[in-house]
């Protein structure tokens, strides 16, 4: 247990490092903004940079805007979920501070493609263990909850705010270049973690009680519990059926490896739910 959190814990920190790395080494100097809240601190730097006169770093910036979400985070959606977030985000604002603005290329391209690369490759195994970056993640999560609307909308209005942002203050080509930074992070995000909002999941155990009441602790998700029958051994077990989201992906498969981990479990990509999806009180 020590040894999977230590694991984790390592995880956020390199991720929150490889998401510095893309902004001081490829975006920043070409003009190309980030995705979420990375991208909005970031805009915002620049603009008090350009047409102000005044340097605000960015990592501070990200660590500002980040407050009031983590709050909301650890209010709505769970505790161990926020403070990873935390601990992304102290990290990421850090290595923001501390990593020196370089330009490696002159070419706006690659500096998109590989910003978008690195960065989306932090987000992605961040997002993997169970964490996120902070910022438009959480705020995608909880107002997903309370409006049941995919995540993805939130995320596709504030960068499409950015977008705007960056071809009025900029010039059109710049919001061209951020656009192909936003589409290459994400398609590496999504080959890292899934682009599915939602997941169906079949489990097959003969510990259903435990992984149900464990389930209803942890996550409170409705659980559809049916019998299970081995074709070749004839045991009786029962079959557990559930939605999720993204997001509780890892926790769920911590939940089942824990209490069985001889359970046949079954994740399939879902496209949409019909009914009541969400049973916890916002």
């Amino acid at each position: 247990m020590v040894f999977q959190e230590a694991k984790r814990l390592f995880i956020v920190i390199f991720g929150s490092l490889l998401i510095a790395v893309s902004l001081n080494f490829f975006l920043i100097n070409a003009n190309v903004f980030a995705s979420g809240f990375t991208g909005a601190a970031q805009l915002v730097s620049s603009i008090f940079s350009d047409f102000v006169g005044v340097n605000v770093s960015t990592g501070l910036l990200l660590f500002l805007f980040n407050i009031p979400v983590l709050i909301l985070g650890w209010i709505k959606i769970g505790r161990s979920f926020t403070i990873y977030s935390i601990i992304s985000v102290i990290f990421s604002s850090m290595f923001l501070q501390f990593l020196p603005i370089i330009s490696i290329s002159d070419d706006i391209l690659l500096n998109a493609v590989f910003g978008g690369v690195i960065g989306g490759v932090g987000v992605g195994i961040v997002l993997k263990i169970g964490a996120s970056t902070g910022g438009m993640d959480i705020v995608a999560m909880v107002l997903s909850r309370m409006y049941d609307k995919p995540i993805g909308i939130y995320f596709f209005v504030l960068n499409g705010i950015i977008v705007v942002m960056a071809g009025s203050l900029y010039n059109l080509e710049n919001a061209l270049y951020t656009i192909v930074a936003l589409y290459v992070s994400t398609v590496v995000i999504d080959s890292l973690h899934t682009r599915h909002e939602k997941l169906t999941v079949m489990i097959i155990t003969d510990k259903a009680e435990a992984i149900q009441e464990a389930i209803y602790e942890k996550m409170i998700r409705g659980i559809t519990v049916l019998p299970a029958k081995g074709a070749y051994s004839g045991e009786e077990r029962k079959m557990l059926y559930l939605v999720i989201t993204r997001y509780e992906l890892y926790e769920l498969e911590k939940i089942i490896s824990t209490i069985d981990e001889n359970a046949f479990t079954n994740i399939v990509e879902t496209v949409d739910v019909f009914g009541k999806f969400r049973t916890e009180v916002m």
